[in-house]
């Protein structure tokens, strides 16, 4: 192992170095949506910590100046992984190119710089403590860890891709997180997809190698058996009264969804779609769910588009329709929203959007931006409104929902408990900005833990995909693929107890943060006993 540290990094200099850096990054990403190839992040994690090593190796400058190779390092890992991993965001703006198709680098490579930022100031911070074999991989996990945790709430947060995800492939290993919480998560990731590294390099670098693998062994099985334990305990089966949920699933291309001469006939497709007779022997739905501004018109402006839905609908149905939300007497504000119709056409309650998109739904430093040209992706004037806080929708006596529109599924931190109170997650969605990419799939990934965390199923109603219902466990009951046509009817999954009595958070990611720091302290004062 040592002779083959030595071949893979005896020539590393240059523009060869930080090509391998970026690839690195951009390996772990196989981890994620769609690949899930879990080996990937065994290969990448070593490899920045090895790279890590050649800086610390070579030339150590005095002062805050040895920070600098390990920065560079960090940022390189960094843009390769976000590149690798949000390289479809581009996708959007080639909606309407003439228009946003100058964006294209900045979304393409300037996000990924960005956020690559956050892995660099990581590296560095654990250059100042990096010590011998294990310890280094400990203090890397540490401040990983950390950087994750700040990136996801700074600057309105981005924690996409969060590093824990990519250990979390099934839902055998995604029981795990209702411990940990995802913040947790991360941490552990790291901890155990780097330690290959203990069997390459020196004495120096291979110190603590048996701990350290034993160490990650012991995570995975309990990972793992942990989440077989849980799935066997699990009840799966839906109660006898359960509510019959219908999602829609109409795939509209996002250049024809506000065609003002195709509108009444997407309207007409979702109206046929959930008019359509169930199979055999199957009930009615209770509750009909339409994805995210499926309705092409302004509610509850459009009277006759709110008739059109009360007459399609049979008594005691209700439909959960995603459409922009006017207000005002000149309509001054936009908000999305979900609407709850009944069979009189009738709005009983609606939901906003609280987390909007920076530069999608809203311009960040607004008068200045709008000063220099630029607006946001889908055009509203003044963009939308983000709603000032959170709210259930009380459907019906056997169905309160948490409404969760697109993008507000990256967020747990933001979702605090709703179990007691809550019957199931809705996420109403419209990918088709992204094409057949990977963020269609890495969306879905990120809604199906927040059922795990919550314990409670997840209603997911996507414009072209990935439409499904999943039980509290994040096993899918029913599913529609990408840019599938259809309805799925299936029973209302039961809710499922968390591990804390509710979604695990801060709290335990300061106590992995506060564990991990302890071992790595005790391990460098045995190496300080044992060796000075």
């Amino acid at each position: 192992m040592s002779n083959l540290y030595q071949r893979l990094t005896s020539s590393l200099t240059g523009w060869r170095k930080a090509l391998l850096t970026i690839l690195a990054g951009a390996v772990v990403t196989l981890a994620l949506p769609p690949f899930d190839f879990l080996p990937a992040g065994f290969i990448g994690f070593p490899l920045l910590i090895l790279l890590i090593d050649r800086d610390a190796q070579t030339g150590v400058p005095s002062g805050w100046k040895r920070l600098r190779p390990a920065f560079i390092t960090g940022w390189l890992f960094g843009f390769g992984y976000f590149l690798a991993g949000l390289w479809w965001i581009g996708m959007a703006l080639l909606v309407d190119a003439e228009n946003f198709a100058w964006a294209l680098p900045l979304a393409i490579l300037g996000l990924p710089a960005f956020l690559a930022l956050f892995f660099a100031c990581a590296t560095a911070m654990a250059r100042i403590f990096w010590g011998a074999g294990l310890i280094r991989i400990l203090v890397l996990a540490i401040m990983l860890g950390l950087s994750e945790y700040i990136r996801s709430f700074i600057l309105t947060g981005f924690p996409w891709n969060a590093l824990g995800y990519a250990l979390m492939p099934t839902p055998l290993l995604m029981q795990s997180v209702t411990i940990t919480g995802l913040y947790g998560m991360n941490i552990l990731a790291v901890v155990i997809f780097a330690m290959p590294a203990l069997l390459f390099g020196s004495a120096w670098q291979r110190f603590g190698w048996r701990s350290g693998l034993t160490i990650a062994i012991v995570l995975l099985v309990a990972h793992a058996g942990y989440g077989a334990w849980r799935l066997q305990q699990a009840v799966s089966e839906p109660a006898a009264d359960a509510p019959i949920i219908r999602l829609v699933q109409a795939s509209i291309p996002q250049d024809a969804k506000w065609d003002n001469q195709l509108r009444r006939e997407i309207f007409d497709k979702h109206l046929n779609l959930s008019t359509r007779t169930p199979l055999s022997g199957k009930p009615l739905p209770d509750v009909i769910i339409w994805p995210e501004t499926s309705v092409p018109y302004v509610l509850p402006q459009v009277g006759e588009a709110l008739s059109a839905i009360g007459a399609a609908l049979q008594p005691d149905q209700i439909l959960l329709a995603g459409a922009v939300r006017g207000e005002g007497e000149a309509l001054s504000s936009y908000y999305n929203s979900i609407f709850a119709i009944n069979s009189a056409g009738q709005v009983t309650t609606v939901a906003d959007k609280v987390h909007l998109v920076p530069f999608g739904e809203y311009l960040p430093l607004e008068g200045l931006l709008r000063s220099l040209g630029m607006q946001e992706v889908i055009e509203l004037p003044g963009g939308f409104t983000a709603a000032p806080a959170r709210h259930s929708m009380n459907i019906s006596p056997k169905l309160t929902l948490l409404p969760l529109i697109c993008y507000e599924a990256i967020f747990p931190s933001e979702l605090g408990y709703q179990g007691k109170a809550v019957d199931a997650i809705i996420n109403i969605t419209n990918d088709a900005w992204y094409g057949n990419t990977p963020g269609p799939y890495q969306h879905f990934r990120q809604a199906q833990l927040r059922a795990v965390e919550q314990g409670l199923p997840l209603l997911r109603a996507a414009n072209n995909g990935i439409s499904a219902i999943t039980d509290s466990y994040g096993r899918i009951s029913a599913q529609m693929k990408l840019n599938e046509i259809g309805i799925i009817d299936a029973p209302l999954p039961p809710k499922a107890a968390t591990f804390w009595g509710k979604p695990a958070g801060d709290t335990q990611f300061f106590f992995i943060l506060l564990f991990t720091l302890i071992i790595s302290c005790g391990l460098q004062g045995i190496r300080t006993q044992r060796f000075g």
